[in-house]
């Protein structure tokens, strides 16, 4: 078990009056981490500690932000072991995904730190004789990341390492179930030696998390939002924004599609649709939710679809034999899914392999036959249990894949590119891979949803858009004539 602290201006802090929350592991209920509950007070502070550090960290030059980086990245590596046991500890998620996370979330840190130098503007023809109009990028000012746990390296990275590298300073608030994981990345910046209020760090209980965080976004300070998570509180923290007028980036839930054209080759098929649809048991927002397969390829891909998901090893991801799937969040998860499961059998779904779970072990569940009668078709599961959807066509598959709420990730598996490539333009999702999984990110790519999936983008020069401000300056070079 291990006590936390904040960060505030450099220094680490306890909560007002020592409040402190637990955070115990999914699999035994042991205590994984005790972390400090902040109050709106220590959110303020923060918040005031991140608007003074702006005031130079702003006017750093883009050279000395890139060592920072760098540095950066490379202590969040060497901080691997201890993110693996982290991770597992609070969140039940295998050492195999930890992994993957510390060296995606290096390479954004890298990434961002190459961003330095393009946070570039232009300059615009005028009407006004002898007038230089430039469109100039300047930093915000304060920026609020609020990140989930369920990659919670990559977006605890995410959600900070772009806007410190277009001059922002950042308060980082750490998830109520991974908060020593977040504090390692926290730990990795320290290490690389930014300066004090630059970077900040705050946990909160979860029954304070509302308050702590209109507190902040409230402040006259913080002038960008970015929030990764469910759809459900997204929506609550894109009405706080707006109460406040803040500019908000919301990354939120998904029911990505994977189409299995009736050309596709099926190994690959299988095998992109088993990655997308159980790294991390399926608690991914990218996760593969929905397999759309055409009729007349689909017994032979859901029988090999089936054997694949059969044998991923399950297990307690603390113990040294590797594994797939390791353990859900919490029996929240068991017991949404297992009613999904129950659901879609009442209503003539086929289970092909896996089935209803007792603890938050979940093994790989695949389901048959499933329609828009069931509620899995519709609902976001967030575990290991994923459904099948039989179509007659390609038009038919579009309409299926468009046939929800979201539009995050989305995939389409077949040999005619051209053909995969024309469905993939009609899928309504921010982001389509063609002979892909769903579940795929890159530093460099403009990440983000349409639909119930969220506003704004992630990622390279997109995230520059999102984390600066946009000013037009003039300055007249000749005589300026008058009307009066």
């Amino acid at each position: 078990m291990s006590d936390l602290s904040m960060l505030i201006n450099g220094l680490k802090v306890t909560a007002e009056r020592g409040a402190t929350f637990e955070r115990r592991n999914p699999l035994d209920g042991t205590v994984a981490t005790r972390a400090p509950a902040a109050s709106t007070a220590d959110a303020v502070l923060a918040c005031e500690a991140a608007a003074e550090a702006f005031k130079t960290w702003s006017e750093t030059g883009p050279g000395q932000r890139r060592a920072l980086l760098l540095k950066a990245a490379d202590a969040l590596e060497a901080k691997t072991p201890a993110f693996i046991e982290a991770v597992a500890a609070e969140t039940g998620a295998t050492g195999m995904w930890a992994g993957f996370n510390v060296m995606l979330a290096a390479g954004m840190l890298r990434e961002a730190a190459a961003l330095t130098t393009q946070v570039a503007g232009e300059v615009i023809p005028s009407d006004v004789p002898g007038s230089l109009a430039m469109g100039v990028r300047q930093p915000a000012g304060v920026v609020l990341g609020i990140a989930p746990w369920n990659a919670p390296v990559i977006l605890g990275v995410r959600a900070i390492a772009t806007p410190l590298a277009c001059g922002n300073t950042v308060i980082l608030k750490g998830s109520e179930n991974c908060p020593r994981t977040h504090g390692l990345i926290i730990e990795a910046l320290q290490d690389a030696g930014f300066p004090p209020g630059v970077v900040n760090y705050v946990t909160n209980a979860p029954a304070d998390a509302g308050a702590v965080v209109e507190a902040m976004v409230a402040h006259p300070a913080v002038r960008r939002v970015n929030f990764t998570g469910s759809t459900k509180v997204g929506k609550i923290i894109a009405q706080t924004c707006a109460k406040y007028l803040k500019p908000v980036v919301l990354e939120l839930g998904g029911k990505a599609p994977l189409i299995v054209l009736d050309d596709a080759e099926l190994d690959d098929a299988v095998n992109g649709a088993a990655f997308g649809c159980f790294a991390n048991s399926g608690q991914i927002c990218m996760s593969t939710e929905r397999i759309i397969v055409d009729q007349k390829v689909a017994d032979e891909f859901v029988k090999k679809f089936g054997d694949k998901a059969k044998a991923l090893p399950l297990g307690d991801p603390r113990k040294p034999e590797p594994v797939v799937l390791g353990s859900v969040i919490g029996m929240a998860t068991v017991h949404h899914c297992n009613e999904l499961i129950d659901d879609a059998l009442a209503k003539g779904a086929r289970l092909v392999c896996g089935g209803k779970a007792e603890n938050t072990l979940m093994p790989a569940t695949v389901l048959d036959h499933v329609t828009p009668a069931m509620r899995i078709y519709h609902e976001e599961t967030f575990g290991p249990v994923k459904c099948i959807v039989r179509v007659k066509d390609t038009a038919e598959a579009i309409a299926c894949a468009n046939d929800n709420e979201y539009g995050l990730s989305a995939a389409v598996f077949g040999r005619d590119i051209a053909r995969a490539f024309n469905v993939a333009r009609k899928i309504d999702s921010g982001i389509c891979h063609v002979n892909g999984p769903t579940v795929h990110d890159e530093a460099q790519m403009p990440f983000g949803g349409v639909k119930g999936s969220g506003i704004g983008r992630f990622g390279g020069k997109a995230g520059i858009a999102e984390f600066t401000e946009l000013r037009w300056i003039t300055v007249q070079t000749t005589p300026r004539h008058y009307p009066f």
